[in-house]
């Protein structure tokens, strides 16, 4: 017999199971990612009940280069909207249902979490860095979705598959189409350019992750993150400054 406390004490001193990627090894369901569906979820329905794609709530949160300056929550609140055609979300959810729980177990939660949240504000940087204040370059244009976070986890997934020794070709072939989607499609209904910066967030957070030394993976959980956030914000700053949009 031994008393609870003993037992909570036993279990704390224990060793954590850890994967490859530095994650702890957890049972159960994927918390982060179903988080973010159901928060997309409920953002997406207080979109219906407010207007829609031009209602009080879209217009809150959406991203547009012109706004982001002075209300810089918006590089973020955007990945959390859809548009009011229903398979805009699903789509985007069904994505993130395939690659996010495996992320989410390889990678471990406050990774994946940092990963999905940087890789949606990496998408908006990257409208932003490919639009100008000029009639027609996009500078009040509205973007909304989480296609550019997915696509950092496309990016991030490949390389945590590599580095595990699995095979990896079917993601590359999917960023492919993904990527050249919209150029089929037309450019003007989907925002290539966030699908873009989330990739490269991606890559490079999802590289440093999968290919830290052991010894440095617990410096990576924050480091990480941390560069990445200075990089954003200092391609943004340079880009609003070098439009003369501030100074």
């Amino acid at each position: 017999m031994q008393c609870i406390d003993c037992v909570r004490e036993t279990a704390r001193a224990a060793p954590q199971a850890r994967t490859i990627f530095g994650g702890t090894v957890r049972g159960g369901r994927p918390v982060v990612t179903l988080t973010i569906i159901g928060i997309c979820a409920v953002s997406w329905l207080l979109q219906l009940v407010t207007g829609g794609d031009g209602g009080s709530w879209t217009e809150r949160w959406v991203f547009a280069p012109g706004l982001g300056d002075t209300e810089p929550w918006r590089f973020l609140t955007a990945a959390f909207l859809h548009s009011s055609n229903p398979f805009h979300i699903l789509f985007n959810m069904y994505a993130l249902w395939l690659v996010g729980p495996t992320l989410e177990q390889a990678l471990g939660r406050v990774r994946y979490a940092s990963l999905y949240l940087l890789c949606a504000v990496g998408g908006q940087v990257g409208v932003l860095l490919l639009a100008d204040p000029v009639p027609g370059g996009g500078w009040f244009q509205g973007v909304l979705g989480a296609s550019g976070a997915i696509f950092g986890l496309f990016a991030a997934i490949f390389l945590v598959l590599r580095r595990a020794g699995r095979n990896a070709t079917q993601v590359l072939v999917l960023i492919a189409i993904n990527l050249a989607l919209p150029f089929i499609v037309g450019g003007g209904a989907i925002a290539w350019q966030a699908h873009l910066g989330g990739l490269v967030t991606g890559a490079a957070m999802g590289a440093a992750y999968a290919y830290a030394p052991r010894a440095r993976q617990a410096l990576t959980l924050w480091l990480v993150p941390a560069v990445t956030v200075v990089v954003l914000v200092a391609l943004s700053v340079w880009k609003y400054t070098s439009t003369g949009w501030i100074g």
